[in-house]
């Protein structure tokens, strides 16, 4: 973690029982959370936008819920601003008669408009975002090769079903809040399948069915892949939704 990464925490870690440290950390960070805003309107917000409001609460919710586990905490406060903004556009939606984003296509039952729409945030990504994202999917496909596992692989073993996903979401976060078994799955090469069922309480089977899947969503864990783990996150969340 760089020295400016490493201020930030120290400064949210602060601001979590401090109200005006806290209210000092937004204003410091004001200039983030418009931006933020922006990406999702795609404009400058006003000052009486109800979005910019929305999005410093969520600022500020990230300081309260933020630990260092989560890996950047602009990273996460991004996250949380977007889901925030999402969440209020589907309310609003819904109470104007709007159809849901969470209304079905008539091609795929299982698909949801929300996954057709393209993500506001990427039409203001920058390029050197996108580079970052292209270096760090190409250094993890050839680390999966390691382990003996390929991204058409891991795409065909990605699970598909609700109940499944929330399982693979609670292997998942049980490994990366247990290093031990991070430490082992990167020394043996193997996902300890049978620790982790046992670990966060759930069964065996599906998370065999779904090992390449979870090779790289660990070693994704394990690694500084920060822009893939924020897409973890968002599929798991999402996932948690429906």
């Amino acid at each position: 973690m760089d020295s400016t990464a490493h201020e930030i925490v120290e400064q949210v870690y602060q601001a979590k029982n401090d109200s005006r440290a806290a209210d000092e950390l937004i204003a410091a960070y004001m200039p983030f959370i418009k931006s933020e805003t922006a990406k999702f309107l795609k404009r400058p917000p006003e000052a009486e936008d109800d979005e910019l409001s929305i999005a410093m609460f969520a600022f500020y919710e990230s300081i309260c819920k933020y630990s260092k586990r989560r890996g950047s905490f602009l990273s996460f406060a991004a996250l949380q601003i977007k889901n925030r903004l999402i969440d209020n556009y589907r309310r609003e939606s819904r109470n104007k008669g709007h159809i849901s984003l969470d209304t079905t296509t008539n091609e795929d039952e299982d698909t949801e408009l929300m996954d057709t729409i393209q993500d506001p945030k990427n039409a203001f990504e920058s390029n050197e975002l996108r580079d970052a994202t292209r270096a760090e999917i190409s250094e993890l496909s050839t680390e999966m090769e390691t382990f003996g596992v390929s991204m058409q692989e891991v795409t065909e073993d990605s699970p598909r079903q609700q109940r499944t996903l929330e399982i693979c979401r609670k292997a998942v976060s049980y490994a990366k809040g247990n290093p031990e078994i991070l430490s082992e799955f990167m020394r043996t090469k193997r996902v300890p399948l049978a620790k982790i069922a046992k670990g966060a309480a759930v069964e065996r089977k599906p998370l065999e069915r779904h090992r390449r899947y979870l090779v790289a969503v660990l070693l994704i864990c394990a690694k500084p892949y920060e822009i893939l783990w924020q897409h973890i996150v968002q599929v798991f969340e999402r996932g948690g939704e429906s």
